[in-house]
């Protein structure tokens, strides 16, 4: 009992800092502009940093460290994603623009870059490994084995959800003209949101509060950064279709060592936000 009331601090806060970095400083949907969004930005970025720092002496020290340092890269990645031009210099550069499905494929592919980037640079800067960012091989064999056929599955049901997603009517034509933006939309987004998620975070939360506190600590801020998609038209049901599917995730993450298997199923319910989003346009 005494070692479960003393994960349910570190669970509120990191929760608690989560939604701050993920809700409030979305790099999708912030909830500041400007310049006040900027200063924000840079002093709570700051903040996590020193906190980092200065966690030398404290109970469990290396994980208090590991964690704030893992919302600090958080916070950088996100707000370089926001925040730099490269997008629309891309998207521009191949004359296209954001109303077609290689113009949001590109834009995706190139806000997934900034983030991956970001993260391995500053895990490797502040001395962390791939293995901290469950980059490494792990379970390969079940990590794939649960992967592929949740893929298959996934893909498999994606043009029946589509429609519960508020897609539009497509055939089956566009989608073969559509695949190859598909396969650069899913493949981006899976990755970059599970090390942005998953990988950042979930080795650094268990040695505070136990790998179950940690899933949870991971999935809640990782939906509620949903909020307000435009790619559904039930946001409450789709928020509600997430979360398991984002506790599965991060098992799959957990038991594995690995993000190969929920990198995999993560892409392929991926498709179903693809579709919607390519056939509204």
């Amino acid at each position: 009992m005494e070692s479960g009331s003393k994960r349910v601090l570190p669970f509120v806060h990191t929760i608690l800092a989560g939604l701050l970095v993920f809700l409030v400083f979305s790099h999708m949907r912030p909830i500041f502009s400007g310049t006040a969004d900027v200063v924000s930005r840079l002093i709570l970025a700051g903040a996590f940093l020193s906190l980092s720092l200065v966690s030398n002496g404290r109970r469990n020290q290396n994980a208090d460290k590991g964690l704030s340092m893992s919302f600090f890269i958080a916070m950088t990645a996100i707000s370089l994603d926001l925040y730099l031009p490269t997008s629309r210099w891309i998207v521009k550069a191949v004359g296209t623009d954001y109303t077609t499905p290689m113009g949001l494929a590109l834009d995706k592919l190139d806000s997934s870059l900034i983030i991956i980037l970001t993260i391995i640079i500053l895990n490797r800067l502040s001395g962390g490994s791939s293995k901290d960012l469950r980059l490494q091989e792990g379970n390969l064999k079940r990590g794939i084995s649960i992967g592929i056929p949740s893929f298959a599955a996934a893909a498999i049901l994606s043009p029946y959800m589509a429609g519960i997603f508020g897609a539009q009517g497509f055939t089956f034509t566009e989608v073969l003209e559509w695949l190859p933006w598909i396969i650069i939309f899913i493949a981006g987004n899976a990755l970059n949101e599970e090390l942005l998620f998953r990988g950042l975070f979930l080795g650094r939360m268990e040695p505070l509060m136990g790998r179950n506190l940690s899933n949870l600590a991971v999935a809640i801020p990782f939906v509620l950064h949903h909020t307000g998609v435009t790619y559904t038209t039930d946001s409450l049901m789709f928020l509600a279709y997430l979360l398991p599917l984002a506790l599965v995730w991060g098992r799959l993450t957990q038991d594995n060592d690995s993000l190969i298997g929920s990198v995999l199923f993560h892409a392929g319910t991926d498709i179903t936000v693809a579709l919607a989003l390519f056939s509204s346009l």
